[in-house]
């Protein structure tokens, strides 16, 4: 039950954390987008494979704690500006 209650909090900061980077639009909103899209076709897939191998609901959601602690890192991060190639 912890396992379940802590992944709806801390979803839930990930959830912010992500309205936050797709509300500044461009080119890294777009590319969060399609990572958000992505994890979570995946993240389905293998929470599939996990039951039909067997395992717990308290293993999958462990595993979902962990892509998004994972998230929560990146997206906390203060994003760094790339150096432009100059043109010469």
């Amino acid at each position: 039950m912890w396992n379940w209650m802590m992944l709806a909090i801390e979803s839930n900061r990930v959830i912010g954390l992500r309205i936050a980077r797709l509300m500044r639009g461009g080119k890294a909103a777009q590319r969060e987008a399609q990572r958000m899209i992505s994890e979570k076709i995946f993240a389905a897939g293998k929470a599939g494979t996990s039951l039909m191998a067997g395992a717990s609901g308290d293993k999958i959601v462990e595993q979902y704690r962990r892509k998004v602690a994972a998230n929560a890192k990146r997206l906390s991060r203060k994003p760094t500006r790339r150096k432009r190639k100059s043109r010469s």
